[in-house]
Order: C-alpha cells, then structure tokens, then sequence
C-alpha cells in the first residue's frame, strides 16, 4: 500500500491537503485536510451586528457577495425585517453574476490545466496575439532556465504540474482551450462588472446591508447589465458549455469517478416576496429519498477537528474554540451533518435536488447532456456531472437574469428600513455557487454575542464526523484509479470537480 500526500492542492478555493491511501492502483482510504484556521467567529464577537456584513465577506476572495447576501439575510431574520421586491431582485442579480464569474473561473482557471496541456502551446503558430504571446512567455522562460524544475516554476500558473502521460492530445483542442481560457478572464470582467453595478463595488460588496440593498435601479444601470449579460451569456452558450462537452468525450471515464449521492441545498433565488419559492430548488436528497429541507437538523461536528467546541451542536449553539494539539484530529474544517449524515453541496447537489422536485428548464438540460453521451442519470453522480452542472446553473440563470430585470421597479427604493434589537436570533441560509452556505447570529445588548458561519467547503472538504463516517470527498475519492502515486492527478480531478 502507497500513501500518498497531496499538499498543497493549489488552483482551489481554499487551503487544503488530501492524504490518500492507495492499493492495487486505487484509493482505498482518503483524509480531507483543511490547513488553515480562520476564526472569523471570534473576530465578530462584541461587535455591532451590522458590521457582520461586511466583514464576513473578507472570508473568500470569490464567494464574497454570497456571504454578504447571508450575512445580511442573517440580520434580516434577526431584526424582523424582510427585503422589498427590488432588494429581493437585487440580491438575485448580484448573485446570478457572481454565479456566472465563479463558475467560468472554476473551469478555466481552476480545473482546465488538469486536462490541457499547456505545453502545446510551443507548437502554435496561427495569429492569435494573446496566443503568441502566451507561446513566447513560456518558450523563452523553458530555454533560460537550464534547471528545469526553476524553468516550470517560472511560467505559472500554468506549471508547474503532474508530469506523465494525462493530457488531451489533440493539439486543435489543446490550443482552442488555452484560447478560452484567455477569453474567460476578459468575460469575468463582464460578470464583476455586472455585480459593481448593483452592489458598488466588488469583491466586497458595499451596498448590501440589512433589509436589502442600499443602491437604487436606474434605467442606465439595467441598459449596461443587460448588456454585459448578453456578452456572458454567448460565452456560456457557444463557448463554455461546448468545451466541457469536449472534455467530457475525451475523458468519459470520468462519469464513473467521484460518486457520492448525498445532497443538499438551501435553495437559490428567491421568487416570492414572502422569501418562501426559490429559481434552484430548496431539498435534500439522501441517495433514495427527496425529502423538505429543516434547517434544525444541521449539526456541525468537530471529533476530527482541531477545537475543543462541543461537538453536534447546531451553530445557533455553536462554538469556535480552537485546539491546534488536539489528539487524533487532522483538519482545521468542522464537519458538518444533516441530519447525522454528510451532504455534498454546490451545482450537482442544486441540479438534482431540482431535477427530482420537476424542476422543467432543469430537467430540459440534464436530459439534453445525457442523450449527448448516450447516458442515464447516475452518470450525472460524478466528477464530470459536477462540471456539467455548473454549465447548466449558468445558461439558466442568464435566461432568468432578463427577467428579473424586467420585474425591477426603476427609481425606487431597495431596502426595508431597520431597528438593532437588544435580543434577538437569526439565520441567514442561501446558496453559494459553490454551495450551501449559512450564517447564524444570537444578539445581547444590541451586540453580536456569537456568530457561527458553515461554508460550502466545510461540508464538501470536511473530515470524519463523530461517528467515524468519512467526509463527502472523502468517499468520492474511494477506488479513483491512480496510474503513478509520485503524480496522482486522478484523485485532484476528483477534488478540484468539486469546489
């Protein structure tokens, strides 16, 4: 038996190692490893409650206006109050965009180099200048260097990377994909571009507060995010969705690998002003049922990981005490349970649990993807349906945007006004791109007593829970066939299809 320590995974969101055991050419045991201990918990406390909107978005560089848009949910539920119509819609169109950003840089500047070979690249000799440049940069740097671990390492972040026999040998396809890769930088422009209009600024949103949103809908804002929209969306359409096709064909092993089917969602996208009906539907699916979502039943467990909390409390009871010596824990990641079970959260966990709740545009794309590849539905369960699914999150959500422009009332205002309470409680749930993401606040003294926030990582990257059970990446990567331990990229496909 090998053990294999995958440490540091890079192009991730998050600091993460994978120790994986492997026999006989598969993984048969794996331990998700979070390697960094933020404490955003402790810093909010005795702070004015408000301030946690802001801060909390400080916690990811890519799902920002998602913790903002929880956070300031959170204080909703705490204060009383409920978003207007334009600071509902508001809040949809701020995360439709930031849906859009994130899911075009999890393919392209995330995962794409695990397929690509970037290499190619010094065989180019078409026109393209952003191509040629691209050639030069890496040509030059591979001849100056003479010691070849410093050259690869000067031409990131496309190398260094796991050498061996792994990439797509098409060279059409090879140079094609390094081309989007280039597009899809300038299209992430568009969908920051498209968050700043109605959020101020980003990352760090400054207009999402308690109640809604501070910024008001003009005509001119609406004129320029439908026109961003329109430059997204033909990306999507004729670019996006047609290269993860291209990598599904050429690595259709991969709709067999990274299984799990334990899912859950918040819902996304509020579409009644009561905040009750989402666009992604709100569920949990436990591998054979399609049952309603409770949020009493989370409970975040901490056996394996490094604090001294209370374990199986539900965050409202939550604790933050952290135990860096802690015997027999491995990971800085609580684990979070549903229920007493653990949850994969994200794209593939929203298209099922909305695919089986007859969900009808969701259930269009899913069955179109399927007979493309002559496929059922449990194909949909693996590393590739995770790639799939974030494709047909964004052709839909750029469907609904215009719509959801349309219904915003021009001119008026965007938010419930608000009152601290001296005491008080509340929970802030949505859906990150990247998952189910929830923040939980108790109030005294019109300051915030204790604050607990469960991000889509802990529940996809997290360990053990108290029960011994493994993690949901934990399980995916169990009998991922591994050609070389010295350069597993198998089970980093496995890891980086998921957040």
């Amino acid at each position: 038996m090998a053990k294999v320590l995958l440490d540091p995974i890079t192009r991730i969101e998050g600091h993460l190692s994978i120790e994986i055991d492997v026999q006989n050419g598969k993984v048969v045991n794996a331990w998700s490893k979070g390697n960094m201990f933020r404490g955003y918990e402790m810093i909010l406390k005795g702070r004015n409650p408000v301030d946690a909107t802001q801060i909390t978005q400080r916690i990811s560089g890519v799902c920002s206006a998602a913790h903002g848009i929880a956070s300031s949910k959170c204080l909703d539920a705490a204060f009383g109050i409920k978003a207007n119509k334009n600071g509902r819609l508001l809040r949809n169109l701020i995360l439709t965009a930031d849906y859009l950003q994130s899911h075009i840089l999890h393919f392209y500047h995330l995962c794409a180099l695990d397929y690509v070979d970037i290499t190619s690249i010094l065989k180019y000799n078409g026109t393209n200048k952003k191509l040629l440049a691209v050639r030069d940069w890496v040509r030059n740097e591979l001849e100056v260097k003479k010691n070849r671990q410093n050259a690869i390492t000067a031409v990131a972040p496309f190398l260094p990377r796991y050498e061996g026999d792994f990439y797509i040998k098409d060279l059409d396809l090879n140079i094609a994909a390094i081309a989007h890769y280039l597009e899809a930088l300038d299209v992430r422009i568009k969908a920051q571009q498209m968050i700043a209009l109605f959020g101020g600024k980003t990352p760090h949103i400054n207009a999402l507060v308690p109640g809604g949103v501070t910024q008001v809908p003009t005509r001119s804002a609406i004129r320029q995010y439908k026109k961003d929209l329109k430059a997204v969306e033909r990306f999507v359409n004729e670019i996006y969705a047609n290269d993860v096709i291209a990598i599904a064909k050429a690595y259709s092993d991969y709709f067999k690998l990274g299984k799990f089917t334990n899912f859950l969602s918040y819902g996304a996208f509020e579409e009644n002003d009561d905040l009750t009906e989402f666009f992604f539907k709100r569920g949990v699916f436990d591998g054979k049922n399609l049952s309603e979502f409770d949020s009493a039943k989370i409970r975040e467990q901490v056996k394996f990981s490094r604090y001294d909390s209370g374990s199986n409390l539900h965050p409202l009871q939550g604790q933050t005490n952290p135990d860096p010596h802690k015997g027999g824990a491995y990971s800085w990641l609580k684990a979070p349970r549903y229920d007493g079970m653990p949850m994969e959260v994200g794209p593939l966990a929203r298209v099922v649990i909305s695919y089986l709740s007859g969900h009808a545009q969701v259930k269009k794309e899913v069955d179109a993807l399927l007979k493309v590849f002559n496929a059922d539905i449990d194909a949909v369960f693996s590393v590739l349906g995770r790639h799939a699914s974030r494709v047909i999150e964004c052709k839909l959500l750029c469907q609904r945007a215009y719509e959801w422009l349309d219904e915003l009332e021009v001119d008026e205002k965007s938010r419930t006004t608000y009152e601290i309470p001296e005491k008080s409680q509340g929970e802030g749930l949505t859906d990150a791109s990247c998952g189910a993401l929830g923040h939980w606040i108790n109030i005294e003294d019109k300051k915030i007593a204790s604050y607990q926030i469960v991000e889509p990582a802990t529940w996809s990257y997290g360990p053990r829970g108290d029960d011994g059970t493994s993690g949901p990446i934990e399980q995916a990567l169990l009998g991922t066939p591994i050609a070389d331990p010295k350069n597993p990229i198998e089970a980093v496909r496995v890891v980086h299809s998921f957040v």
